[in-house]
Parts: structure tokens; C-alpha cells; sequence
């Protein structure tokens, strides 16, 4: 801070070499403020704020200390800038967290919160300080039998604590509009970690996610029923899913979560990278997500992420505008999964809702090892799914005996685990329209017994440019099962290839193979399970010496 001529110059809010903030400037330890980590400091930090709001804005400074704190709540045209050095510390006594009213009192998101902002405009946090929610003092051992290392791949981390009632989340902002979330680093959420609901217009950049790989719930940001929301150059280490879109209503009224860009990311978790749900009870519109990583260090199995694109509506919203582009993962359990369920939350009578139009391009994933998947329900199809670019390396290494008839599970809880090993190591596919997968490489690291690419009960399926490892066993290399209608156009099957293309099921029509390279296989079609051959119609293909 410097102070000339009287007027207090507030520290830069950016990184950047810009100008230093002018204007009326509120420093928490003029109005009390110990900052010395055992004084309880949230009467103090709320003066400041008051004080700022009656003057019509401006900006509540904390200093370097540590600001040992209960809920504090911002105010319209208020600026609330941490310098480094500076940390405000969530007091660990729950009554310290006075309810705001709307949500429920308990929960994995409730009506306790460390910050929080309602029906404010040009809210802004910021700096490069530390707000931390001290999240241990509200966990407890869950004490459960621990899993068999066999199954490690449906176990996550987090089960081995549990929460007890809690703020959550650390920092929550309902209806507030052009607000700013910048720089700083939010560390130790006992919950969710930060939530803006029914906001317009958000700006969340810079900011820094620390909490541990075994936090319970603990979410790094949830968008819910927001509009116009930048996410951007965000560093996120949490226990739950990293970035979370959400609708649902809290505070009673639902909008629809719609023009959200998320790009230059690096997010790790023993959940979802980016994940659409669950909560799903209205729209999500125009979405795009991109140039980020998705990652873990080599770490036990249940500390992995879970799905790296995890896009799922089960509560009879809808989905529609999804782009994902250049992504890179590494050790994401399953790189992608894709589910529309009959969970039916919020509905008195379940009915499945619409999830159509996404694009997934230009994305890397190595140390997979569970099977991607994109999978509707009977009647009610996945439609106009596009996945081009893509390069998948699984070290699964599956058996033989794991292929068999999947649960169809409608009103189950969505996780790429829920319908456990999968009939294909590379990707499953069922109760899909209009899905195109184009220029696709998957390779199994570990020898498989598996087919590659399994698609049933898909209608106007197109697939292109398609190479993998040959199955370890005589599966094929692609199964296709009641498809109606299907393009498959310049794939090539690889050296000891059983076999390319297995059409199965007594439905399946109206299938093309026309400039595939089938040559290297040892039979290019086969016709299984009622299938007939006139199913297919094939042309210009290379084929096997006979």
C-alpha cells in the first residue's frame, strides 16, 4: 500500500503490469482487524465492507496476515482484494456460518458459506492471496472395510472419509451480475469449493484450487444456471469433480446454464475433469471447452480422475452445444463418457430429457483404463455426437469374459463405472443417432480380448479413418449390433485381425463398407446373431487373400 498526497493507492489486482487501483480504498485493519490468525476477525472484515457499499464501492483491502473468520458477505460494487501474504482463514466452529436462506442447511451444498455475495452487482475477488476453508476440521474417518486391489479401479479415495455438517461451499455467489473471481487461491474446502448461482456475466481467471485428493464433496468450481461465464488459465487440484456445470435451484429459481467458455485449465481430481451434471433439471446451452489438460501423477488407482469429459443428463433437462477441442490426459481413469439416464431428480414422474449435438476434437489420452462410452436409453437416443481426432492408449488389458449384455441401469446414479467392465476396450457405443468418429486411433498397451469399438442399436452411425490394436483373442476389431444404417469408410484393420467387421442382430440394415482397408485381417465381415448378409453392402474395399 502507498498512501500520497492522502490518497491510498490499493495494490495491483493482476499479475500484469497495469496501473495500481484508484479510488476509495477500505484496509480491514483500519476498521479492527487483528490478522493474526487466533483473533476472530469477521466483525471487523464486515464494517469494512458496510463501509464500502454506503460510499458506493470500492475496494476491502487485506494486508499480509491471516484473518481468522465466519461468513462474510460482499456487497454490491465491493472489491475484495487479498495481497500476497494475506489469508482469510475459515474459522473451524460451524456456529460461525449463520445460514443464508435458500438452500438446505446440510449437504454436500448448503446454506453455510465462508464468502458469500446475493443479488449484487460488480463483485469482484481478487489478489494474490489465499482464502482457506480448513476443511480437515469438518471430515471425519468413514472407517469402511477397504477395497480388494482388484477392485481399485471402481475406488475412489475420498470414501475413506466422510463429511460432518459443514460450509459448503466455501464460497457461494447467488444472482450477481459482472462478477469477478481473479488470481487468488481457494485452499481447504471442507465442501464444494466455489459456486456461482444464477449469476450473469462471470470472469473466473487465475485462480488456484488446493484441496486434498481426499477431500469428501470437495468440488472446485460449479457453475449453476449461470450465463456468460469465462473460465480461464485456472490451476485445480481437489477431491471431487475440478469444474462441474450444474442445474438446479437452490434458491428457487432455475435458468438455463448457457454460454459458458472454459479453456487453458490443468485439472486433477479422483472424480470428474469436466462434468455436466449431476444435478440436471434444465438446460445446458453452448458450451465450449478447450486447450487444457487433464491429468494425474502416477498415482494409486482410486486417486485417479474418474472421466475426463463426463456430459450426462438423467434428471429430464437437456444438452445441447457442447464443443471440446484440444484436450490432453494423462491417467484419467476413462478419457470420455457420455450418459443420458432416467434418474428423474426433481420430477414427479422420471422422464428422460434431450442430449444432442456435442463435438469432441483434437484430444490425447494415455494411461487409460477403462473403456470410454456414450450411451442413451431405449427410445430416448444420444443424437449428433461427432468424435474426430482422437487418440485413446488404454493399459487395461481385458478378458474375453467380460463380454456380454450390459444393464440398460436408467435411473442410477452416471459414472463411467456404473455399468462395471465394458464388451469393448476402446469404445462403447449404444442407443445413439447421427454419431459420426472420425480419424480415430486406439491403442491397448496391455493385450485385450476385447473388440475395439462395440455399437449397438445405433441409427445413421458413420465411421471413419478408424486404426487399432488388433483384439488379443478372435473378437473383431469393430462389432456392430442392430445398427440401422451405417457408413464405414477408410478404416484399416491391423496385422492379426480376426476379424474387421462383425455385424450382429437379426434389425441390422442398411450398412455400407466402401474404401476400407480389410486387407490385413483374416476375414473382413462376419454375420452373427440373426444378422443377414444383405445387411451389408460393400465396395472398393481391400480385402483378405483367400
Amino acid at each position: 500500500m502507498l498512501a500520497i498526497a492522502g490518497i491510498t493507492l490499493a495494490s495491483r489486482r493482476f499479475a500484469e503490469s497495469k496501473p495500481a487501483a484508484v479510488g476509495r480504498v477500505f484496509n480491514v485493519r483500519d476498521y479492527g482487524a487483528a490478522g493474526d490468525g487466533k483473533t476472530k476477525d469477521t466483525e471487523a472484515i464486515g464494517r469494512a465492507v458496510d463501509e464500502c457499499a454506503k460510499a458506493g464501492g470500492g475496494t476491502v483491502y487485506l494486508p499480509p496476515g491471516t484473518y481468522l473468520s465466519g461468513t462474510v458477505v460482499l456487497k454490491e460494487n465491493v472489491t475484495f482484494e487479498l495481497e500476497g501474504g494475506a489469508t482469510l482463514l475459515g474459522s473451524t466452529n460451524l456456529a460461525d456460518y449463520p445460514p443464508q436462506s435458500g438452500p438446505p442447511l446440510t449437504g454436500d451444498a448448503n446454506a453455510k458459506h465462508l464468502l458469500f455475495a446475493r443479488d449484487a452487482a460488480n463483485v469482484t475477488v481478487c489478489g494474490s492471496g489465499k482464502i482457506d476453508g480448513q476443511g480437515r476440521a469438518f471430515w471425519e474417518p468413514s472407517n469402511r472395510p477397504q477395497p480388494k486391489p482388484e477392485d481399485a479401479w471402481r475406488d475412489v479415495a475420498t470414501y475413506d472419509w466422510k463429511p460432518l455438517d459443514r460450509p459448503s461451499p466455501m464460497v457461494e455467489f447467488f444472482n450477481c451480475s459482472n462478477l469477478r473471481i481473479e488470481n487468488v487461491t481457494l485452499a481447504n474446502s471442507s465442501g464444494w469449493t466455489l459456486r456461482p448461482v444464477e449469476c450473469d456475466t462471470v470472469l473466473i481467471s487465475g485462480v488456484k484450487i488446493r484441496n486434498p485428493v481426499i477431500g469428501p464433496n470437495t468440488d472446485g468450481i460449479d457453475p449453476t444456471c449461470c450465463r456468460n461465464v469465462f473460465i480461464a488459465d485456472c490451476d485445480i487440484k481437489t477431491g471431487d469433480d475440478a469444474i462441474c456445470l450444474k442445474s438446479e435451484s437452490p434458491y428457487g429459481k432455475m435458468g438455463v446454464t448457457k454460454n459458458i467458455t472454459i479453456t487453458n485449465c490443468a485439472l486433477t481430481c479422483c472424480c470428474n475433469g469436466l462434468k455436466f451434471g449431476t444435478a440436471t433439471r434444465g438446460g445446458f446451452e453452448n458450451v465450449t471447452f478447450s486447450n487444457s489438460v487433464i491429468y494425474n501423477e502416477d498415482v494409486p488407482l482410486n486417486a485417479r480422475v474418474i472421466s475426463g469429459i463426463a456430459i450426462e443428463m438423467v434428471d429430464g433437462g437437456w444438452v445441447e452445444g457442447v464443443v471440446v477441442s484440444n484436450i490432453r490426459m494423462q491417467r484419467v481413469r476413462t478419457p470420455i463418457f457420455i450418459r443420458l439416464g432416467n434418474r428423474g431428480g426433481g420430477q414427479r414422474t422420471p422422464t428422460p430429457g434431450r442430449l444432442r449435438g456435442v463435438s469432441i476434437n483434437n484430444l490425447r489420452a494415455t494411461g487409460a483404463i477403462l473403456t470410454s462410452s456414450i450411451t442413451g436409453l431405449p427410445g430416448h437416443d444420444i443424437e449428433d455426437v461427432a468424435l474426430t481426432d482422437i487418440r485413446i492408449e488404454t493399459e487395461e488389458g481385458g478378458k474375453a469374459a467380460w463380454i456380454g449384455d450390459v444393464p440398460e441401469l436408467p435411473a442410477s446414479y452416471p459414472e463411467a463405472r456404473m455399468f462395471g467392465r465394458l464388451p469393448a476396450w476402446g469404445l462403447y457405443c449404444r442407443h445413439v443417432r447421427d454419431l459420426k468418429l472420425d480419424n480415430i486411433r486406439l491403442a491397448a498397451a496391455a493385450p485385450d480380448e476385447r473388440p475395439a469399438i462395440h455399437c449397438e442399436d445405433a441409427k445413421e452411425l458413420r465411421v471413419d479413418r478408424i486404426e487399432a490394436t488388433a483384439s488379443a483373442s478372435s473378437q473383431p476389431l469393430i462389432r456392430l449390433v442392430n445398427v440401422q444404417g451405417g457408413l464405414l469408410t477408410g478404416c484399416a484393420a491391423p496385422v492379426g485381425a480376426a476379424v474387421a467387421v462383425e455385424i450382429s442382430g437379426a434389425t441390422a440394415a442398411e450398412i455400407r463398407a466402401v474404401g476400407n482397408d480389410f486387407s490385413r485381417a483374416q476375414r473382413a465381415f462376419e454375420f452373427q446373431d440373426g444378422a443377414q448378409a444383405n445387411a451389408l453392402t460393400e465396395a472398393d474395399n481391400l480385402l483378405p487373400k483367400q
